[in-house]
């Protein structure tokens, strides 16, 4: 398998950063910078990023935490959710299982915080590369995971929206409007149907993730994750994005990395 390399923009607390790290077993980098935009509250995203050693495999592990109404949420997502998800005794044997189980498990920890947490929520998507060889990936609200394949790109992740999902929401008793706005909202108020957290809105949402895996080979170009802030922002004309607040994590072969990702997205979004 050749060189990947890993690029990310990704959401924390202060306004700019950036820095970059690698796989100690493999031929995988990661780098990573921030990027806030123009809105005049606090940037609410978080990520991780990171190589860790876990049983005597090497894990990459890399997320997107898109929070709102603050940034406490997502914070402690940051700190716990890949933590949980590797404490599940299963992991190796049913990932599938495992990962579920964890983020079921996690929001039930938020939820028991409330009110320290405040009243607010966050969406997930989390890549766990095993060895550089497999992954996993899992995500609860409109964050996206795609990957391109000789070129082609695979959406990996479901977003889970108001409209998409308005049986669930109403079976639960709650309601989807467009009111105010032109953005289906649950119960008028949250544009995402599974989000962790949100204790207000929780009897009528769901927080259980959807989940898949692919293997990574040289036919593997590279994996975007990235919250809704650019994948729902079109590039202009010019096909230069301008969205208020961002993240993602790039990972590539390398080759492919070369180009830059802003021309894959101009070309497949």
């Amino acid at each position: 398998m050749g060189n990947f390399c890993c690029f990310q923009l990704a959401g924390g607390r202060s306004s700019s950063g950036s820095g970059k790290g690698r796989s100690h077993q493999g031929p995988v980098k990661y780098g990573f910078s921030l990027v806030k935009g123009k809105a005049n509250h606090p940037m609410e995203d978080f990520h991780v990023a990171k190589f860790v050693q876990f049983h005597g495999r090497e894990l990459g592990l890399f997320a997107i935490y898109d929070g709102h109404l603050g940034d406490t949420v997502p914070a402690y997502l940051q700190k716990h959710l890949f933590s949980n998800i590797l404490k599940e005794e299963d992991f190796w044997t049913d990932p599938n299982r495992s990962i579920a189980k964890a983020y079921e498990r996690t929001d039930e920890a938020i939820l028991s915080h409330n009110p320290d947490l405040g009243r607010g929520g966050s969406t997930a998507v989390t890549a766990i590369l095993i060895n550089c060889r497999l992954l996993w990936v899992a995500n609860v609200g409109d964050s996206r995971a795609v990957l391109s394949r000789k070129g082609q790109a695979i959406q990996l992740t479901i977003d889970h929206e108001p409209n998409t999902e308005r049986g669930s929401i109403e079976t639960r008793g709650g309601f989807v409007s467009n009111m105010p706005g032109d953005v289906a909202r649950v119960n008028g108020q949250l544009a995402v149907s599974r989000a962790f957290g949100d204790k207000n809105l929780k009897s009528h949402l769901r927080s259980d993730p959807d989940i898949t895996n692919a293997d990574i080979d040289a036919d593997t170009d590279f994996l975007i994750l990235a919250s809704d802030g650019l994948w729902k922002v079109k590039p202009p004309s010019s096909g230069v994005f301008f969205p208020f607040y961002f993240d993602f994590v790039f990972i590539a072969h390398y080759p492919t990395f070369l180009l830059p990702p802003f021309h894959f997205l101009r070309t497949h979004l």
